[in-house]
């Protein structure tokens, strides 16, 4: 089966449109078609064509305004990923297959590039039925997401006893937040040709350098009551992250990406503005040296914060 090649960076629309779980309640975003079709465009113009959602970003919402874009161009020209979410699996004969059945409808297409399970919240029940979308056509290649090195492992037996193989797994790592590292998941990956997708990366803005203790993040949304109390214990970080980025004329945003990528991952940055497109493709050209790295994250383990989010699993 031919395979799409993979940019170095994904961009994630999790924070686009509005609705349960929606832009507008995590982020305190309201963003439509006219705001982010600039930020579309833009990411295309520089071949990231690697666009992840889920049914459960604002309930539809999120893949319905992203498919507004994707059909205007070539379907080869787009990579699409989304997540089947088992949390809001309807009560059919086959959940994964209806929800699938919603997202190529909002796409307005016969096929998803990489289909993933959302979290491991029942690997035993919900990763067989993975393996009729692909044999069928519907499903490219498939992932999973959140999930610790035994979920992973036993996701991937049960789909190669009928010829299926995970392509890629998708969880939270970020300067803050290496667990996966430390629990093998990044390893296990290389060795098996598994596309690691690093998800909050920049912590949902907390590590952009746009937000410090006197300008926190959007009062009133999760990210903010989330990430503001951590402030003060991150600034030195970003400072960090600023005084490394003033040295290459980047920005602290194209440090933390830049990151990622040295460690063999392939960050999913979230974009809702046409300059932080331009960030992420001025980071897929920053090669950060081993002293770079080393102060980063030194500075970062100093932090002693746990930003794991209350849906995630321990990967240690």
């Amino acid at each position: 089966m031919e395979q799409k090649k993979l940019p170095a960076i994904a961009l994630g629309t999790w924070s686009w449109g509005v609705g349960a779980a929606g832009g507008d309640q995590v982020f305190g975003n309201h963003l439509g078609e006219k705001e982010l079709r600039p930020v579309f465009e833009m990411a295309m113009k520089h071949g990231l064509n690697l666009w992840d959602s889920a049914v459960v970003y604002g309930m539809g919402d999120s893949e319905t305004l992203l498919g507004t874009f994707t059909r205007e161009y070539p379907r080869e020209d787009i990579i699409i990923s989304t997540k089947f979410t088992p949390q809001i699996a309807g009560a059919g004969a086959n959940p994964m297959a209806d929800m699938c059945a919603g997202s190529l409808k909002r796409f307005d297409t016969d096929y998803l590039d990489i289909y993933w399970i959302h979290n491991p919240f029942d690997v035993e029940r919900w990763t067989p039925y993975l393996i009729p979308l692909v044999k069928s056509g519907k499903v490219k290649r498939v992932g999973v997401s959140n999930h610790n090195l035994a979920e992973i492992k036993r996701a991937e037996e049960i789909l190669s006893a009928e010829g299926v193989h995970i392509s890629a797994v998708q969880n939270h790592y970020s300067l803050l937040y290496r667990s996966s590292e430390e629990g093998g998941i990044l390893d296990y990956c290389k060795e098996n040709n598994i596309t690691f997708f690093a998800y909050m990366v920049l912590e949902q803005g907390a590590l952009s350098g746009k937000y410090n203790t006197q300008n926190p993040l959007p009062a009133g949304s999760q990210r903010g009551e989330t990430y503001n109390p951590l402030l003060p214990q991150i600034e030195a970080l970003t400072n960090e992250m600023t005084a490394i980025a003033d040295q290459y004329g980047s920005t602290a945003a194209q440090i933390a990406i830049a990151w990622a990528i040295a460690q063999g991952t392939t960050p999913i940055i979230g974009v809702t503005k046409a300059a932080q497109v331009e960030d992420a493709v001025k980071a897929t050209d920053l090669k950060l040296t081993s002293e770079d790295l080393d102060r980063l994250e030194k500075v970062a383990a100093n932090t002693r914060v746990d930003t794991r989010g209350a849906w995630e699993h321990p990967m240690v």
